[in-house]
């Protein structure tokens, strides 16, 4: 009998450094979720303002906010990781915390998991008319272009935040830095299938991109060589039963 008081959907949201936004942030997950079984964790990964202290004060108002914090700053996808291994839901929904994501949109990527077949594992966010630099946009474009032909995961925007997936899933994955980017790829290599949906973005209104455009097209093309290295090395099992 499964137990009635465990969510079933955890929001989990990784913040360095985001005192400006982190409270309205975590009012409106709790807003869009009010009427879903749900945990809101953020994860602050060592901040030096406030975030931690605001966070924390929140938690007499939102009922459902927990807050794990990192002792180092360790990076989005350790944090992420983090989350997940505290999440107690079945399903959970990634955020970035800088509030450019719309939470208004996470419901329904989370019940597309809820209604679908056990094989589907994720279904990523793919930003429509994003609010950032052309720069950046440009360098975003050219990363995803040569990651989708080289991977074929399917997803033109890894980078969009705003993700559902099985708990499960993602802890049969590979951990390492930046594997947040490499999410489809990583669920089509176990065998599960993923989808996508548009969701909106959002102008940053407080606080400061934590790379800058080098560092981030850097870190995708770097990364990319790895998880080619992890799929050419994957030996699928095939349907698998007990006898």
């Amino acid at each position: 009998m499964p137990d009635s008081s465990q969510p079933l959907i955890s929001i989990v949201v990784p913040v360095f450094n985001e005192e400006g936004a982190c409270a309205d942030l975590a009012r409106e997950i709790a807003a869009a979720f009010s009427g879903a079984s749900h945990e809101i964790i953020f994860v602050d990964d060592a901040s030096r303002d406030g975030t931690r202290a605001a966070l924390v004060a929140l938690k007499a108002e939102i009922a459902t906010l927990r807050v794990v914090a990192h002792g180092a700053n360790a990076g989005q996808s350790r944090a992420v990781r983090t989350g997940v291994l505290a999440a107690t839901g079945d399903i959970v929904v990634t955020l970035d915390g800088d509030g450019q994501n719309d939470p208004a949109d996470a419901p329904g990527l989370a019940r597309r998991l809820v209604d679908g077949p056990p094989e589907l594992a994720l279904v990523g966010g793919e930003r429509v008319k994003r609010q950032d630099t052309a720069a950046k946009r440009i360098a975003s474009r050219l990363a995803n272009g040569i990651r989708k032909r080289l991977l074929r995961d399917q997803s033109d925007d890894t980078g969009c935040g705003l993700k559902a997936f099985r708990r499960e899933a993602f802890l049969r994955l590979p951990y390492f830095d930046h594997m947040h980017r490499y999410l489809p790829a990583l669920m089509i290599r176990e065998g599960y299938r993923v989808a996508f949906a548009p969701v909106g973005h959002r102008p940053r209104t407080t606080g400061a991109s934590k790379y800058t455009n080098l560092q981030r097209l850097w870190a995708a093309l770097s990364d990319l060589t790895g998880v080619m290295w992890l799929n050419r090395r994957a030996r699928p099992p095939g349907p698998l039963s007990e006898l």
